[in-house]
């Protein structure tokens, strides 16, 4: 399969704020180039003694979206990234924002990322990819194995550690507290890899149900839930978008669930909130993010007027989680 790369001219400074503005309009395929020095924990993250010499930072990103060439007219998909760029100005300096375009194999993106995702924790968590071999110091660890194959969710992104971090205080609990929610029953909507209805069953929660738009999740879900050699019975997952589809609701049940968690888009959680407190038991909790930090307030909003209390906001980076209560 051949892929259409466009490739954004744009700055370091903004290249944060392009995947969610990319994702919002539906291309998942994204990748980041500049010439920003690695930190000395991104260079022990590689696992190499010599690092290639970069050009000078100028401060110049290249921000590329693939889309896959089946010969249909891209024009109007790129009158939607033209527009986003020019809606960001308002927030950050863009650049140029230059738009240019070239084709590429599948296995161009889909494959090479790997070399960049290595064992790495979540405060005692060890989430490691399938493909690498597990150090003998390692084997008593809490460990969390991945193959995220073309589905979202290697743990390496803030907001999904951001989500980690909830379950591990509203399911096991901290030294100060106890867990706030023991054996919950979890939903995961927008699963992906099943990172988070992972963690959720091997911190101790009784079944989970995920659910996500693309059927690939449903294969990468299913293999990690193996892999991490938990039994299939504990997990059940559909296709289909919660916030429109009435069939999908009535599946997923009403007033079921202690713990519902979404690391979506902030877009995305603002049109879900109202669907949410009917899912939630009374006292259940909503954990998200995928939150940008200048949409806080509007998901923040959203929540609120679905009826649900926010009880904490964190902050990693430029990402935002949000954790709610039914009263």
């Amino acid at each position: 399969m051949k892929w259409k790369k466009y490739t954004i001219e744009t700055t370091t400074a903004a290249e944060d704020f392009m995947s969610p503005m990319l994702m919002e309009l539906g291309i998942e395929g994204i990748e980041i180039e500049d010439n920003i020095p690695l930190t000395k924990e991104e260079q022990a993250d590689m696992f190499i003694d010599f690092l290639p010499e970069l050009p000078p930072d100028e401060g110049i990103s290249h921000v590329s979206f693939y889309v896959e060439d089946d010969g249909s007219d891209q024009t109007a998909l790129l009158k939607q990234v033209k527009r986003g760029l020019e809606e960001l100005r308002a927030t950050v300096e863009v650049g140029s924002g230059i738009i240019s375009s070239s084709e590429t194999e599948d296995l161009d993106w889909i494959n090479n990322w790997k070399k960049y995702f290595s064992s790495f924790y979540i405060d005692d968590i060890l989430i490691k990819p399938t493909w690498e071999e597990l150090k003998e110091e390692d084997k008593d660890k809490f460990l969390i194995e991945i193959d995220p194959g073309i589905s979202f969710g290697t743990g390496k992104h803030e907001t999904t550690q951001l989500c980690i971090r909830q379950l591990l205080k509203y399911i096991r609990g901290t030294s100060a507290a106890n867990p706030v929610c023991a054996d919950p029953k979890v939903l995961d909507v927008g699963c992906g890899s099943g990172i988070l209805s992972i963690v959720a069953l091997k911190l101790g929660a009784r079944a989970v149900v995920g659910t996500d738009l693309d059927a690939d999740c449903m294969t990468s879900t299913h293999d990690n839930m193996i892999v991490n050699h938990l039994d299939p019975a504990l997990g059940t997952f559909y296709v289909g978008n919660l916030i429109d589809d009435e069939e999908l609701q009535q599946k997923v049940g009403t007033e079921e669930y202690d713990i519902v968690v979404a690391n979506i888009l902030a877009p995305v959680i603002i049109a879900m909130a109202p669907v949410i407190p009917a899912r939630l038991k009374k006292g259940g909790y909503f954990i998200t993010s995928g939150i940008i930090d200048f949409k806080e307030d509007e998901v923040k909003a959203a929540i609120e007027a679905a009826g649900l209390q926010v009880v904490e906001i964190n902050h990693q980076g430029e990402w935002v989680n949000i954790t709610a209560r039914k009263m």
